[in-house]
């Protein structure tokens, strides 16, 4: 997912998300990047913050 703005990317990975059904670790395996790297692009997209 390099090239991908921060929010580029949460928004792919929110969608994958809810379309896919899938999980923040299938989502990482997905797109390469970590876990955490899911968690904090989508929670933080999502106005949330985390930590």
């Amino acid at each position: 997912m390099k090239g991908y703005s921060i929010e580029e990317r949460a928004i792919n990975l929110a969608h994958y998300i809810i379309d896919s059904k899938d999980t923040v670790r299938g989502a990482a395996k997905k797109f390469g990047i970590s876990k955490s790297t899911v968690h904090k692009d989508v929670t933080l997209k999502n106005g949330r913050k985390s930590g």
